[in-house]
């Protein structure tokens, strides 16, 4: 069977070279932490999730600070009677990256993202955006439901697929006690 271009792709991603992409995150740890790319890196991964090459789509790579998620401990005045630190969110890196992108972008609506690399730092992503205002994306069947009313601050809502995810939806078990959330699940029975 012939394979095509995005298969090659695919394979060379799965080891890619150290040193291209040691240099790659050099560069962009100097840049800003959101950064509007011309081209996705990953263009086999952009186009499983959506990604069309026209007006309207745009890629943003994200750097993410990688760590816990802590609190600040109370250095003076009343302290709590345990010092807590760990705030542990429940969100994946790659989900508070889109909802960055998001609460920049307020005209756009985030499609979906994928992972591009990770130092011992950050965590970078190219987030997949829409802008459904454009006349390209109205016409495009395939993408222009993110216009409708309902579609809008998706990812502020847990409605990528990385929020989905986080949010254990994944799972459709009819036991699963996490539909609709996790909270409207806790009273139910089995």
């Amino acid at each position: 069977m012939v394979k095509g271009m995005y298969h090659y792709i695919k394979q060379a991603w799965k080891n890619p070279d150290a040193k291209t992409l040691r240099d790659r995150m050099t560069e962009w740890r100097a840049t800003e932490s959101q950064v509007k790319v011309d081209k996705p890196l990953r263009l086999d991964r952009a186009r499983a999730l959506g990604y069309k090459d026209k007006k309207g789509f745009v890629i943003i790579r994200v750097r993410v600070v990688r760590g816990g998620h802590k609190r600040p401990r109370p250095n003076k005045g009343r302290r709590s009677k345990r010092m807590h630190t760990n705030k542990n969110l429940k969100m994946s890196y790659k989900w508070i990256a889109e909802q960055r992108v998001q609460n920049k972008h307020k005209n756009l609506e985030v499609l979906n993202s994928y992972q591009i690399g990770k130092d011992g730092i950050n965590y970078f992503y190219e987030v997949i955006c829409v802008d459904p205002q454009r006349p390209e994306i109205k016409s495009d069947k395939n993408v222009n439901w993110t216009g409708k009313a309902g579609n809008k601050k998706r990812v502020l809502r847990g409605l990528t697929s990385a929020g989905k995810k986080s949010r254990g939806l994944r799972n459709k078990h009819p036991t699963a006690k996490v539909r609709p959330s996790v909270r409207a699940g806790f009273g139910r029975g089995k």
